[in-house]
């Protein structure tokens, strides 16, 4: 009985000629979405491991020159354009393509597409991520707004009990029937963006698979959710319009109100300090100490007395290393420690806004796919805290090496000491590896647990109070 209703709801909706279009159109926009999204994520991806490696081959062909002028020279690190981007841009177009690695110095990833562009940018660009979250549930209420209430108007609700069909079974089969007809407009795209993922997808990263899977399923969680939603609301809806009107305001509540409130909240809860306040704070930190009680001066004497008493030698003149190398790299140290004090401290208010939403998907399942999408397309912001970190490890390493090779190699009486491409060839090029799905899923625990308890409380719900529906 259960696969005759079931058939019936899915021929009902495929003779309605508004749903034939609507589903089409959303299923050609999608495809639209996702072939012009791929091309345009690989283009981005060609053009910066080109750059990547044209400035890694500047580096290496910079010319003799001191270690430490090599520092100041720098490299550039460029974030790979996320595989999965094309499918949701999450805050990719936000977070910047570049930053500058030197010596003394933690530079800001710089050229967002935001900063480039217009102030159309803000309203986002068409992804697949858009017409899944949004477009394709307001269809889901167009099909089951009067799938209930319909009939109820009709009086063919009491018939259909009367012959013996719970109402139990009645609401599953529509519910299933509907989710049947919604996953054939999202399996076509689905299927695009596997087949649209090659080889070279897997060597930019190689977790895409399981990403893509893990973005699979969330879509396919979020879309029975809504479904479940619709057609409980549209069973205990004495009339269509009311069904329609709730399922409407539901809609534009969630997809909206909800996400732009949940936003304003997190800032006002958790404001973030403006760019001026932490470059002054970290400017007053490197020379005065983070305390407050270890200038620069006194820590620089400090580090001369400890480094002449362990060469037993009265003066720097007279130290069989370079004393401006060791003093450069004890200065780079104590002001990585500024920055790191410094940026977790921002990072963390990142972290307790974004926990702010990911919390919020209890009330907004909404919220809780944008979480899951943007960590699986990789372009939330824990993705963009995993480049920057990988960027600075890197910076610290080769600038450690360049003031190493002047401690040990530019000893007192050399003259005009400088290194060649040799020293420059023993620094590899910046790589990047993205998070793995491990990583993705401790992260985004909140959101996955909103999900499931979105669809157990929603199975729940229906299967409790199904029986009250023939009595409205």
């Amino acid at each position: 009985m259960l696969r005759l209703i079931i058939k019936k709801e899915i021929q009902s909706a495929l003779r309605d000629t508004r749903i034939q279009f609507a589903g089409t159109f959303l299923i050609l926009l999608m495809l639209v979405s996702v072939l012009v999204g791929r091309q345009g994520q690989k283009q981005i991806q060609k053009e910066r491991a080109e750059a990547q490696a044209t400035m890694y081959d500047k580096w290496v062909n910079q010319g003799a020159k001191h270690p430490h002028s090599a520092a100041h020279y720098g490299q550039f690190a460029f974030k790979p354009k996320p595989v999965l981007s094309f499918l949701d841009l999450g805050l990719d177009n936000y977070t910047g393509v570049s930053v500058f690695l030197e010596a003394h110095k933690q530079n800001e990833v710089l050229y967002s597409a935001a900063q480039e562009g217009n102030g159309m940018t803000r309203f986002g660009e068409l992804t697949a991520a858009l017409v899944l979250q949004v477009l394709l549930p307001l269809l889901i209420i167009f099909l089951t707004f009067n799938i209930f209430s319909r009939e109820r108007e009709e009086g063919t609700l009491k018939l259909i009990h009367g012959q013996g069909i719970s109402m139990r079974k009645l609401l599953m089969g529509k519910v299933w029937g509907t989710y049947a007809l919604v996953l054939l407009i999202f399996i076509p795209v689905i299927c695009l963006a596997y087949f649209l993922l090659d080889q070279a997808s897997a060597g930019f990263d190689p977790h895409v698979g399981v990403k893509f899977m893990g973005l699979l399923a969330s879509y396919s969680l979020y879309l029975l959710i809504f479904v479940l939603l619709s057609v409980i609301i549209s069973a205990f809806s004495k009339s269509s319009s009311f069904s329609l009107l709730s399922l409407l305001g539901l809609w534009i509540a969630a997809c909206i109100i909800l996400p732009k409130a949940t936003t304003n909240l997190a800032d006002k809860v958790y404001p973030t300090p403006s760019q001026y306040e932490f470059r002054k704070t970290i400017a007053e930190k490197v020379e005065n100490g983070i305390d407050g009680h270890n200038p620069s001066d006194a820590r620089l004497a400090d580090l001369k007395k400890q480094v002449l008493d362990e060469y037993n030698v009265s003066k720097t003149e007279d130290l069989p290393v370079n004393w401006r190398g060791i003093a450069m790299q004890a200065g780079e140290e104590y002001t990585d420690q500024v920055y790191d004090h410094e940026f977790s401290k921002v990072e963390n208010i990142f972290k307790k806004q974004n926990r702010v939403s990911e919390w919020a998907g209890f009330i907004n399942p909404y919220l809780a796919i944008r979480n899951l999408s943007m960590a699986f397309s990789g372009t939330d912001f824990h993705h963009h805290v995993a480049f920057v970190k990988a960027a600075e490890n890197y910076r610290r390493a080769f600038v450690k090496k360049m003031n190493k090779d002047m401690e040990v190699n530019d000893k007192p009486g050399t003259e005009d000491y400088r290194v060649d491409k040799e020293m420059w060839e023993s620094i590899e090029s910046f790589s990047y590896e993205a998070p793995d799905i491990g990583k993705i899923i401790s992260v985004q625990w909140r959101s996955v647990t909103a999900l499931v308890f979105w669809l157990v409380a929603l199975f729940t719900l229906a299967s409790i109070y199904a029986p009250k529906i023939s009595r409205l």
